[in-house]
């Protein structure tokens, strides 16, 4: 992801300018703002404001007046506490800020977590840039046979390779006609003054989606989570994963005692239904228990087996 002059001196600008302020701030992630994280080929994410610490979950839950009002061990062991109980509104009290380049596709998935402000790069009053998300080979998979959703064995060979030729040439020639619809390049400049250029708004509906747009995304903490929790998951499609798991390391920086319980209780936590919870407790006990007698559908019994280590 290379950036431009431009965009080097407004990230200079804005690294280099200071406020004093008697809010919290976090020295792990004001050495993060700003700075551009890279992704896929051309996409980043950067953090472009915050607002509270671990300290503001505490507070909110005691309702206290200040900062600091018990030992850091207590403070960490109430943040474990209402993240194992599912609380929300402590965590809501810390917000934070993201600017993010990202494939259309992506971005559609994206939209779906609906307790965010967002602001999109407008195609209407700006023309698109000529960037295209092209996959890495590794990242050319089949389609699974045994899940709708997920990918199966990676391409190869002839197939990956005119895979790969598709996309950049069907990407670059939508977007050439993009351009020649609109009659004017990035600046504006009519490239041919004897005929006039269809609307922006409308020119874009030729664009395909591997093109990348731009978006500020600002959320609460409790709701980054509910989004991390589900696209930084194993099962996430791999392109917007790749997003999820860099906002992790933000949120370590961020809030580590909320990003430690986070990865113990939602991240790498499982949830079992009462009669999971049944059949488990009896196994601990030593009945033999199968599928058959079990009460669970086949799909629920092989789930069971692989969050307890057993073979399905």
């Amino acid at each position: 992801m290379a950036l431009t002059d431009a965009q080097q001196q407004e990230l200079a600008e804005a690294k280099a300018a200071r406020a004093e302020t008697r809010r919290p701030t976090v020295p792990a992630l004001e050495a993060m703002l700003f700075e551009p994280i890279p992704l896929l080929d051309h996409g980043f994410i950067r953090v472009i404001d915050y607002m509270g610490d671990d300290s503001a979950v505490v507070q909110a839950a005691r309702v206290s007046y200040g900062r600091g009002t018990k030992a850091v061990s207590e403070d960490r062991g109430l943040i474990r506490y209402l993240m194992r109980h599912w609380h929300s509104t402590p965590f809501e009290m810390c917000e934070i800020k993201f600017h993010v380049k990202l494939p259309i596709f992506v971005a559609r998935q994206w939209i779906r977590h609906r307790m965010a402000n967002v602001n999109e790069y407008s195609a209407r009053y700006s023309v698109m840039d000529r960037e295209f998300y092209i996959p890495a080979p590794d990242q050319l998979a089949a389609q699974s046979s045994s899940n709708r959703q997920g990918r199966g064995e990676v391409l190869g060979g002839e197939d990956a390779a005119r895979v790969m030729d598709l996309l950049r040439q069907d990407a670059t020639t939508a977007y050439d006609h993009y351009i020649e619809m609109l009659n004017e390049d990035e600046s504006g400049a009519a490239l041919d003054p004897s005929r006039q250029g269809l609307a922006r708004e409308l020119a874009r509906m030729n664009l395909t989606l591997n093109t990348y747009t731009q978006w500020y995304w600002k959320t609460d903490l409790h709701n980054l989570m509910n989004f991390l929790r589900l696209r930084a998951d194993a099962h996430a499609q791999y392109e917007i994963r790749v997003y999820a798991e860099a906002m992790l390391q933000v949120l370590e920086a961020w809030v580590p005692a909320v990003a430690e319980a986070f990865r113990d209780y939602r991240l790498g936590a499982v949830t079992l239904s009462a009669q999971m919870l049944d059949i488990t407790r009896r196994m601990l006990a030593g009945e033999a228990v199968d599928q058959a007698g079990s009460g669970l559908s086949k799909r629920e019994w092989r789930e069971l087996m692989v969050m307890l280590g057993r073979e399905a």
